[in-house]
């Protein structure tokens, strides 16, 4: 898995088995264009600004990403 340390815990995606899971982190030390950070179950990374983590949230609260978990 990726190496998180020195970042801040935020939220942990799924939970219910013990594979990994993906979380969501604050990176202080990072640029601001880098700080928040999204890690998968398979070691991979995302690095995004607030503001670019923000809109994703706005989408979803807005509904518009309810259908993407579908078969």
């Amino acid at each position: 898995m990726t190496d998180i340390s020195g970042l801040e815990p935020a939220a942990t995606f799924c939970g219910n088995c013990n594979c990994g899971c993906p979380q969501l982190f604050v990176d202080p030390n990072a640029p601001a264009e880098q700080r928040i950070v999204l890690t998968d179950d398979f070691g991979q990374r995302i690095q995004m600004s607030a503001d670019q983590f923000s809109s994703i949230v706005t989408d979803a609260k807005a509904g518009k990403l309810d259908g993407i978990a579908l078969p």
